[in-house]
């Protein structure tokens, strides 16, 4: 019982020796777990070092953990990183001194690949010798019949795409184990814009004989600029424990191929990109034989659906109404929804129709070119003109016609429906006032016709050149819509603006945000619409962060500024790299 004690009390004071009462190291060894692996792969240094103690009782409530004796094992870089360290001590006597055997497990993973050397470690006055390793790249297959701990697999749903064209990529984490620590991460690109398609997926999947553990992450990548996609190596650090309880460093690395991504064809011929796998356009709320009354209101609804595209890259529908149709649009509703093959945006436009004018009137037709990626042609989503017929409204008709005369005393009122003085009509038998209110009427006419045929000259007159170059009768009212847009910081500012460019530069055509900044060179824009898109689609940012606050009125005094500047000749586009970052150029 005393030994027993005695043999606990000195184990402790063992323990907790400060360093400055360590004497010399008797030997210093090291050994590896194995001189050759993979470059994602570990292995374990075992450092061992023998050294006599010399303590007092007092020293026992002086301890401090930071006095426990370490090797020094900074030669190790840079050729390798060190991942995780623990020691062990065991004390035992001899010719009445006392010796404390240590035993450090050191684990560590290559840097790169070839002969590799690990260094003399050193320990106080004693030095090891050099172990020499063997790091093959890649990991180990079927052939080899070793069992990988842990390993990444990547892959894409196609093999080349368009700008701003969605590109899936699946990443699967393969561990063998109980994980207790790890951390995947997420893939990064300067310019593309990346979103996560939904939660990851944990299933269990045998490969090469070997029952493994996967996570799998799906992410929807859009290239933002035509060259070379290529996305930061894929890693993965962590801990498992095997069946016998015995603690893991796990760790891997992969890299994807590089994407080719192509530029818009130069055959396009939408005013918005549009590269995706499906898109639909419908129309709902017009009545089965096409008629209303006068005066009757209807609610039409159109819907652009793209699978492949988020809701922010969707265009605007055109709101050009005639004249004897008034149109009362509502906020349009945009949503992008999570799909297993990836997004999927759509756009809804309600607006209420009200007839104002008897007779047949024609909405436009709706025509959105778009690319299929399917079959790498155009497409053209349409909804044909439609013919309505407004049939006119007899009450309407008669609160719009004066009344049978009234019998007032007075020759200068009557009297109307309600009973109510309407005064400024002919009394019965003033023909003399009647005849001047016809002259009068005629007069306006004659004016409005003649100011009409003028008009009509001065267009004629205009060379085709001119016509051209003029702002289309729709650019105030998307100037307007764009105004409201930068004011609140939406995310179809860019596409907006891109609307509203096609419409003030004519006869210039930018079939992508990227086209239309090279033309404006205006930095000033650039930065802000790149602000405005950090808010919307930067990943590293805090949600309380002053990021997130908006204020549009640099934006819109760029705006204005750039508007009321006379139309200039296109610069060429190539002059100038992209001042913006592409993610929202794919959303033009």
């Amino acid at each position: 019982m005393v030994s027993r004690l005695t043999t606990t009390l000195l184990f402790l004071i063992a323990l907790i020796t400060p360093l400055s009462q360590v004497q010399a190291a008797d030997s210093l060894t090291v050994e590896a777990d194995r001189t050759e692996l993979y470059e994602n792969d570990t292995l374990t240094l075992t450092v061992q070092s023998t050294i006599e103690l010399d303590f007092s009782l007092g020293d026992i409530f002086n301890f401090n953990m930071s006095d426990l004796p370490m090797p020094d094992l900074s030669a190790l870089e840079p050729d390798f990183e060190v991942l995780a360290r623990n020691q062990q001590y065991q004390v035992h006597s001899s010719s009445n001194a006392m010796f404390a055997d240590i035993t450090w497990s050191i684990q560590i993973a290559p840097n790169r690949t070839g002969e590799l050397e690990i260094p003399p470690i050193t320990f106080r006055d004693q030095t090891s010798e050099a172990i020499t390793v063997t790091v093959k790249p890649g990991g180990p297959d079927q052939a080899d019949g070793v069992p990988r701990d842990v390993f990444i697999e990547l892959s894409t749903d196609k093999d080349r795409v368009y700008v701003q064209e969605q590109l899936v990529l699946t990443i699967q984490l393969y561990f063998s184990g109980n994980l207790v620590r790890g951390e995947l991460s997420e893939p990064e690109h300067a310019t593309a814009m990346i979103e996560p398609l939904g939660q990851q997926r944990e299933y269990r999947r045998t490969r090469d004989g070997q029952s493994y553990r996967v996570v799998e992450r799906r992410y929807a990548i859009f290239p933002q600029q035509p060259g070379e996609l290529t996305i930061d190596p894929i890693r993965f650090e962590g801990q498992s424990r095997d069946p016998q309880g015995k603690l893991r460093y796990l760790r891997d690395r992969a890299e994807l191929f590089d994407i080719p991504v192509e530029a818009p064809p130069a055959s396009f011929s939408g005013d918005t990109w549009l590269p995706a796998r499906d898109l639909t356009l419908e129309e709902s709320g017009l009545p089965k034989d096409l008629t209303l009354e006068q005066g009757q209101n209807l609610s039409r609804t159109l819907s652009l659906s793209a699978q492949g595209l988020t809701s922010e890259a969707l265009p605007p529908f055109d709101s050009q109404m005639p004249d004897a149709l008034r149109s009362y649009p509502e906020q349009p509703e945009r949503q992008t929804e999570t799909r297993p093959s990836g997004l999927y945006g759509r756009l809804t436009q309600t607006e209420a129709l009200v007839g104002v004018t008897p007779g047949t009137v024609t909405l436009p037709e709706i025509r959105i070119p778009w690319w299929d990626t399917r079959t790498d042609t155009e497409q053209v989503a349409t909804i044909p003109a439609r013919t309505l017929t407004i049939n006119g409204n007899a009450v309407l008709a008669a609160q719009t016609t004066p009344d049978s005369p009234g019998r007032g005393d007075t020759g200068d009122e009557m009297t109307d429906s309600a009973g109510s003085q309407v005064s400024g009509s002919p009394a019965p038998g003033d023909g003399g006032n009647f005849w001047r209110y016809v002259a009068v009427v005629l007069a306006l006419g004659w004016a409005v016709t003649t100011a009409v045929l003028l008009r009509r000259r001065g267009k004629a007159r205009a060379t085709p050149s001119e016509e051209a170059a003029r702002p289309d009768q729709n650019e105030s009212a998307s100037f307007e819509i764009l105004l409201s847009a930068a004011a609140n910081g939406q995310a179809n500012t860019p596409q907006l603006l891109l609307h509203w460019a096609n419409r003030r530069f004519r006869p210039n055509h930018f079939r992508t945000l990227t086209e239309l900044l090279a033309f404006l060179g205006d930095p000033e824009l650039s930065q802000q619409l790149q602000h405005l898109q950090s808010l919307h689609f930067g990943r590293q940012h805090e949600p309380d962060s002053e990021q997130h606050s908006w204020s549009g009125d640099a934006l819109i005094a760029r705006l204005k500024a750039i508007r009321s500047e006379a139309a200039r000749p296109a610069k060429p586009t190539d002059s100038l790299p992209p001042l913006y970052p592409a993610s929202l150029a794919g959303r033009s």
